[in-house]
Formats: structure tokens, C-alpha cells, sequence
């Protein structure tokens, strides 16, 4: 069972998604670090740990802890991606500061099915060969990155037809001060609604 999103009164929903390697990871990280008003819900995840991947990148579970959490409706999002569970757990408080939730295409999907008021940021890599770069370069097997951009060129065209706004990550300090821009214009937009 999904729940409801908050209303408009309530925090904006901020959704930055886009295909593996774009940079979704360091640029949110990056939102939030800058912008006290953003707070991150941390997504699950049933997969493993990359080498050198800080803790706090998700919350690392096993199927069985996951799949529990779905039972009981503990789940804003799910989807099963590359024989592996991904997740943004029901926001329980954010302190009143806008939500930024870090997702895959499918979830950004079902998160504008329930909330159509929720921002999507969809971000694109340069190229394909950066991207490809990119997953080489956080340590990804040469299996993965395959299916990672085989599914990149199914998500984009998705990803693009739901985004409010699509963002090409070629600078990451562009692309950061870019997405703050938006976060901005947003919340100005909201508090005149």
C-alpha cells in the first residue's frame, strides 16, 4: 500500500532521477550540503555495497528485510532494477524542509502518479562514452555497466517525457548551482500558489 504525498502547503516533493552514471549521487549530495531547507530521504537498496562507497549512500538490506517493508506499506517507491531492490521509504518528517528523494525512472514515475505536484529534475550525461567513464570509474563490473546503459536508452526518453526539467550534468558545479536555481524558483512559485 502506497500513502499519500503531502499537500501543497506541506514541503515540496523535489525528485532528481536519471540513468546510472549521470551523477544523481554527488549532485544531490551536493543540494543538500549547500540548501539547509532540503533534506534527503535515504533510498533502500538489496544490493551491494560498492567498494569505497560511503554507508550512508543507502540503506543496505536484505531481500527479506525489503521485502517486510513492502508488506507494510513502508515504501513511498519500489522497483526491482538489475536483479536488485531499490527503495524510498514514506517520508516520516522532513522538520518542514523540502524533500529530495534520489531515484531510478520508475520511481520518479510512481512518485508523479501519486503527487503530480512533485518536481522532477531528470539529469543526463554529456554522452554515452562519459557515462559509460562514469560507471567504470565508481567500480561497477563490466556486466553491469552493460545493462546499465542498455537500460539507459530506455529510460531517457521516459525520464525526459516526465521531467519539469532536464538537466545535462557536463560541469558538476554548473549543474549544481543550475538545479539550486530551480529548487528556488520552485519554492517561489509554491509560496504564491
Amino acid at each position: 500500500m502506497q500513502r499519500r504525498l503531502p499537500t501543497r502547503s506541506e514541503p515540496l516533493i523535489i525528485v532528481v532521477s536519471g540513468p546510472g552514471g549521470v551523477g544523481k549521487g554527488t549532485i544531490v549530495k551536493a543540494l543538500v550540503d549547500r540548501d539547509p531547507g532540503l533534506w534527503l530521504s535515504r533510498s533502500w537498496t538489496t544490493r551491494v555495497q560498492r567498494a569505497g562507497e560511503h554507508d550512508s549512500a543507502y540503506v543496505f538490506a536484505d531481500r527479506e528485510a525489503f521485502e517486510r517493508r513492502i508488506a507494510c506499506g513502508g515504501f513511498l517507491e519500489w522497483t526491482e532494477f538489475l536483479g536488485y531492490y531499490y527503495g524510498t521509504p514514506t517520508p516520516e518528517t522532513s522538520d518542514g524542509r523540502d524533500v529530495v528523494l534520489e531515484i531510478e525512472v520508475d520511481g520518479a514515475k510512481q512518485v508523479k502518479a501519486l503527487d503530480p505536484s512533485a518536481v522532477l529534475i531528470f539529469v543526463l550525461p554529456p554522452s554515452r562514452a562519459e557515462q559509460e567513464r562514469r560507471l567504470r570509474g565508481r567500480g561497477d563490473p563490466d556486466q553491469k555497466v552493460a545493462e546499465r546503459l542498455r537500460k539507459a536508452e530506455d529510460e531517457e526518453p521516459v525520464g525526459m517525457a516526465l521531467a519539469d526539467y532536464v538537466v545535462v550534468n557536463d560541469d558538476l558545479e554548473q549543474t549544481i548551482e543550475e538545479m539550486l536555481a530551480i529548487v528556488n524558483a520552485c519554492r517561489a512559485r509554491a509560496s504564491r500558489s
